[in-house]
Formats: structure tokens, C-alpha cells, sequence
């Protein structure tokens, strides 16, 4: 005979779709106004579009405000979902480094944001010492965008490889066709070293394939995708 089990039943109201939120403007999250209260001066603005409340802070005081957002109980902002960056088609408009927080206590949603403006150092303070989820996040907008995150232990490419000489594939002058030709383009793949980029940890894995059982290395062998 099976163990029973218990259905949990949390206590408090139970969460729902929002509805008829505005576009702009309504109820923005308590955590905006507290953040101008706690750092003044290190806001620079705050917006509600489509019920998500979007703080813009100086950079320089970034790291404090996450670290007090996750370290401060009526807060505890505990799960960093994204770390992302965005370039617009405007020339004189300033590059955003985006930071998605939740706060799965209060049920909250605040997006994080500081403006770098073109031509200035790319360079925004790592929360990987707060939030170690933040590790793959920085290499990748560091990756796609060229956002240096000071402070990261391992701050090196992760989609494409190290030697990728071309740029940054996100960024608006990110050449469709290459810089280089093809030709400089395969001697460049061809005289690359990527096994010098990883650690000997990272590269016993590949030593470990005689290892693997019989059904397992069919698999792989055989090329199969399982869909990661």
C-alpha cells in the first residue's frame, strides 16, 4: 500500500493575475520608495510600466543597494532571475545594465537599472559575492555586450569562445559580416587553443568518457541530441 501524502495549503492570500493594469503609472513596489529612503541620492528615477516598478541608481551604489535589498528583512529580495544589458538604436542614448530581482517572501518583482553612457567605461560592479546565480549572467551579458562586471572571479566569454575576435554579438555596431574574411577567419579558429581557457577540472570531464556507462557513450557517440 502507497504512504499517503498532504496537500499543502499555504497560508495568507493566494497569489493572482493582475487585472486591467495600466501601461504606465498605478501602484509601484513599496521597495522603490525604501531604496531612495535608505540610499539618498543614488536614485536617479523609478517608472511602473505594465505594473513592473523599474529603479534607476547611480553605479557606484548598485552593489550596497542589492546586497541591502537581499540582506534586509522586509526586503529579502532572495532569488536573482536576470542580469541582462540593453543598446538602443539612438546614438546618444545610454547603454542599460538590467537587474532582475525577486523576493519570493513578499512576492515582489523589482527590475534594477544603471544607464552607461556611450563612450564611458563599460563597467558595472559583480553581485556574484551576493547572489552566485549571477556567475553565468555576468559572463553572458559580458559575452553579448562587452559589460566588464568588476569584481567577478572568472569574468571570461561563455557562448562564444575567448579568442572570438569580432566583437560583441548584441552590441548595434556588431558587424553582420565579420570583420575579418573568411580566410583570417578560419586561420584565426584554426590556430586557437581553447583547452588553454579551461581548467584541468573543467577538461578531466572529457577523460571521463571511457567511464561513462555502455548506454551513455552509444549516445553521445552516436551524436543524439537530448534537448539541453
Amino acid at each position: 500500500m502507497s504512504t499517503g501524502f498532504t496537500i499543502y495549503h499555504p497560508e495568507g492570500d493566494q497569489p493572482s493575475t493582475p487585472k486591467k493594469v495600466p501601461h504606465h503609472g498605478g501602484a509601484a513596489n513599496p521597495s522603490a520608495a525604501a531604496i531612495a529612503a535608505r540610499f539618498p541620492g543614488a536614485v536617479v528615477r523609478s517608472a511602473v510600466v505594465w505594473g513592473e516598478t523599474t529603479v534607476f541608481v547611480v553605479a557606484d551604489q548598485l552593489h550596497a543597494i542589492v546586497q541591502w535589498l537581499h540582506e534586509e528583512p522586509s526586503e529579502c529580495y532572495d532569488y536573482l532571475s536576470d542580469v541582462t544589458a540593453v543598446e538602443y538604436r539612438d546614438l546618444a542614448q545610454p547603454m542599460e545594465v538590467v537587474w532582475h530581482l525577486r523576493s519570493v517572501k513578499h512576492r515582489r518583482f523589482l527590475r534594477l537599472k544603471v544607464q552607461l553612457a556611450k563612450g564611458a567605461p563599460l563597467a558595472v560592479p559583480s553581485v556574484w559575492d551576493i547572489y552566485k546565480g549571477a556567475d553565468w549572467l555576468e559572463r553572458e551579458t559580458y559575452d553579448m555586450f562587452g559589460i566588464t562586471f568588476t569584481g567577478h572571479p572568472d569574468l571570461r566569454r561563455i557562448l562564444l569562445w575567448e579568442s572570438f575576435q569580432e566583437g560583441h554579438p548584441l552590441r548595434k555596431d556588431f558587424p553582420l559580416r565579420g570583420r575579418f574574411s573568411r580566410s583570417q577567419q578560419l586561420t584565426n579558429a584554426l590556430s586557437a587553443a581553447p583547452e588553454a581557457r579551461y581548467s584541468m577540472e573543467e577538461l578531466s570531464i572529457a577523460d571521463a568518457f571511457e567511464d561513462l556507462p555502455l548506454d551513455m557513450r552509444a549516445r553521445l557517440a552516436g551524436g543524439d541530441r537530448t534537448g539541453e
